[in-house]
């Protein structure tokens, strides 16, 4: 995370933008922390950006559906479905009626 480049023309603007950048830095440390499988776990806050937020992808939607279809050279498939079910498991469970 590069927190020192805050070219903001204002004080507030650049308070602002050092606060997302803190926010970023948080849930990106809460992904690595929490929600990556061990074959991943040594990833740094850089690879994680790279390989998992900055994915290229193409949006297909269709009449009932909408479909990301993203590339598989950086992260494969079955890696990311892990990802995904990591985070859903972090969910509560619902209390029972």
């Amino acid at each position: 995370m590069k927190w020192t480049r805050l070219s903001c023309c204002s004080f507030a603007a650049n308070a602002v933008r050092l606060q997302l950048h803190a926010l970023a830095y948080n849930l990106g440390n809460f992904l690595r922390t929490l929600a990556l499988p061990e074959a991943v776990k040594h990833w740094s806050l850089t690879s994680l950006k790279e390989k998992l937020v900055k994915i290229g992808a193409k949006i297909v939607t269709h009449a009932r559906y909408v479909t990301f279809q993203m590339a598989e050279v950086a992260v494969p498939k079955e890696l990311f479905q892990e990802i995904l079910r990591l985070i859903a498991g972090l969910r509560p469970r619902p209390a029972p009626a």
